[in-house]
């Protein structure tokens, strides 16, 4: 299995790397997780360059770890500072250590061969750190190679079909999409908007909406590791002001974090943030709930699916439409990211990122932006 590599992945949620060791396989490498006692995010190889045992079964000791079978102990840059039995410590003796930043609740590392620069930012998920929005959010391991949940989560046609009873409505599989690509920057954005809907368990019993409603979905996946939500969810006819103004419409973040573990097992980080109920703990108990459902629904249909396709014979051709144009951009933007070929990204501060664009008004601008893909571009 190809992975992109030279990028940032997270490995864990903040709230889970503490003074215990965290075992994580990304990309296909075993890391060790912890925090020092001053409160910084390590990453390390969990391997011990003596006879190779996990790290993560080890210990620490004030802020380096001492391997549990023979000793050998590390500092946080990967250096190892003692060996057992002599004084001399072999110029070898180190453990590859993984740039780790702490941001918007996630810890994210860097798997490649360089260190990140400039042209490397981070993904930003901001309203999952911002105290004006209120954050549930989990973890599930997933059985199946990370492309598939990518095209899952940009094709959300399905929550009609596999969803039912949580976020489903009829009109979000009969409602067109618009599709944005922008190369440059490896982002894909696909657009639903719905002028009069069904509202969803999800959001009926979260915000007490009882008609119809007005409802928004705009995706924006920054490849390969992160996907955004913007959903916005009001009253028929109740849109923004002609200043952006959208007090009246709730808005949700629905946020995924895409780490490749091996080339079939995936571990998918997911988040909702709203900015309303706040302080209402049996919203955000029943958003946690419903979500979780939504999640697992999600990785019961891909896991079948990763059965049937590590199954299948060689060369097996499938169907493709207009509702997978944006799924079909992500794989071209992966296949140039695992290749090598892929564009530089601006400079960090130097694009519009999410977190800019979207804020209360309700999610991305369908008209804008470059490589508007035609209606039928997915068709083969």
């Amino acid at each position: 299995m190809t992975f992109a590599r030279n990028q940032w992945y997270v490995a864990a949620y903040g709230r889970d790397v503490g003074r215990e060791l965290l075992a994580r396989t990304i990309l296909g490498e075993p890391l060790v997780l912890y925090r020092t006692e001053e409160g910084s995010a390590v990453a390390l190889a969990d391997r011990c360059v003596h006879r190779r045992y996990p790290l993560s079964e080890s210990r620490l000791d004030g802020d380096n770890i001492v391997c549990g079978y023979h000793g050998f102990t590390y500092e946080p840059g990967g250096a190892c500072v003692a060996v057992p039995g002599q004084k001399r410590i072999p110029r070898t003796a180190h453990v590859r250590s993984y740039p780790a930043v702490e941001q918007d609740s996630f810890v994210w590392v860097w798997i490649g061969d360089r260190e990140p620069g400039l042209s490397d930012p981070v993904p930003r998920a901001p309203w999952l750190a911002d105290p004006e929005w209120r954050t549930v959010s989990g973890m599930e391991p997933l059985d199946a190679r990370y492309e598939l949940l990518v095209d899952n989560l940009l094709d959300l046609s399905h929550e009609t079909y596999l969803h039912g009873g949580c976020i489903d409505t009829p009109e979000v599989a009969e409602t067109p999409i618009t599709t944005e690509v922008d190369e440059d920057a490896g982002i894909v954005r696909v657009s639903r908007r719905m002028d009069d809907a069904a509202c969803p368990p999800f959001y009926a019993q979260s915000t007490g909406i009882t008609g119809r409603i007005t409802r928004w979905q705009d995706i924006e996946y920054t490849a390969p590791s992160l996907y955004v939500l913007h959903s916005r969810v009001a009253p028929v006819g109740v849109l923004p002001g002609p200043d952006g103004e959208d007090g009246d419409a709730f808005h949700v973040e629905v946020v995924h974090a895409i780490t490749p573990s091996t080339g079939t097992t995936t571990y998918e980080f997911w988040a909702v943030a709203r900015d309303f109920a706040q302080d209402d703990e049996e919203v955000s108990t029943f958003l946690h709930d419903q979500n979780r459902t939504v999640v697992m629904q999600d990785v019961d249909a891909l896991t079948l699916l990763e059965q049937v396709i590590s199954s299948e014979p060689e060369g097996y051709q499938e169907l493709s439409i207009n509702i997978d144009t944006g799924g079909l951009a992500a794989r071209r933007i992966l296949e140039r990211l695992c290749s090598g070929t892929a564009r530089a990204r601006p400079a960090a501060g130097s694009e519009t990122h999410a977190s800019h664009a979207h804020g209360r008004s309700g999610g991305a601008d369908a008209g804008a932006g470059a490589g508007i893909l035609p209606a039928g571009a997915a068709t083969p």
